[in-house]
């Protein structure tokens, strides 16, 4: 009988180029062996027996119906449990977390233990989801809300992140890099057979760089820095990937022209006045869904870079 656990509680299963200085920067900055960096094991496109989702709030779907977890604002509509239906899953874990950052993989959070304690030898599959709490997502939003005021058609923003003559965000995402390493590490050395696949985030902002004040009350020249900066993490993230034998999907390609800019009817990610169930600045149920969708077409391409 196949089953889901949502943070352990088991329930009915309701069913761009890597520049090759970017490259040498971020494996230099993880502090990658010889055996980190080999190529992920290949995997036949096959259902899977036993998967583990871990993650942020971008994985758990705060505020989406039906929420299954009040304290980690868990949804049984998110993107790892429309996968685990698609998929046909025996057995489905879910600890993603709202607010986790790569510490919650060994830490408890609240109710929700230690993410990593989810991972058994038996798992066969594992996504991850993490980074944007590590450079601080929340509070980058409110800051860039804030200031925008003070220069409507500037860049207040950027210019408060770079004015210690370089770009803190930047460097957040450098440091937050070996973090994420360690997390791939640590999976892989609890499920040795497990497949490994990384998780991007989602296009939160116009792709062309033109801004929709006040529905997203960032300054005009800030939107193209912000959107910079997401592409800057996703990037972080797929390299670490690629450098711990996992994999990538990149659910920012997927979601391009459906950021909290759009129509009502158009977005997939709310903006910070949310027009449907979710949180500010996070997908609703049709980003979850198309999230979904592009970890589907990766789980049945098989195993391999992405």
């Amino acid at each position: 009988m196949s089953q889901r656990m949502h943070g352990g509680e088991a329930v009915p299963r309701r069913k761009s180029a890597v520049g090759l200085a970017v490259l040498s920067s971020l494996a230099l900055t993880i502090g990658v062996t010889g055996t980190a960096a080999a190529a992920p094991a290949q995997h036949e496109s096959r259902g899977h027996a036993n998967y583990v989702a871990l993650g942020d709030s971008y994985t758990s779907g705060p505020l989406i119906p039906r929420q299954v977890d009040a304290d980690c604002a868990r949804s049984d509509h998110n993107y790892p449990s429309i996968t685990a239906d698609e998929r046909h899953v025996d057995l489905f874990t879910d600890v993603s977390c709202g607010g986790a950052t790569t510490a919650q993989m060994w830490q408890a959070q609240g109710s929700n233990g230690p993410q990593l304690d989810a991972v058994r030898h038996d798992t066969d599959l594992v996504t991850l989801q993490i980074g944007g709490n590590d450079i601080g997502f929340g509070s980058i939003i409110a800051t860039c809300a804030g200031l925008s005021a003070t220069d409507l058609a500037g860049n207040p923003c950027e210019r408060h992140y770079r004015a210690d003559g370089y770009d803190q965000l930047s460097l957040k995402i450098l440091q937050t890099a070996p973090k994420v390493a360690r997390v791939l590490r640590a999976v892989h050395a609890k499920a040795p057979h497990a497949r490994v696949i990384v998780v991007g985030y989602p296009d939160l902002l116009p792709d062309d760089g033109t801004g929709c004040y006040p529905t997203v009350p960032f300054a005009a020249k800030d939107f193209p820095y912000l959107r910079d900066t997401e592409k800057r993490l996703n990037l972080m993230l797929r390299t670490v990937a690629l450098l711990n034998r996992a994999e990538y999907v990149d659910t920012y390609k997927a979601t391009v022209g459906h950021d909290m800019c759009k129509a009502p009817a158009d977005r997939w990610i709310e903006p910070l006045s949310p027009a449907s169930p979710a949180a500010p600045a996070h997908p609703n149920a049709k980003g979850m869904q198309a999230m979904a969708q592009a970890l589907v077409q990766t789980l049945k391409r098989g195993g391999g870079h992405r």
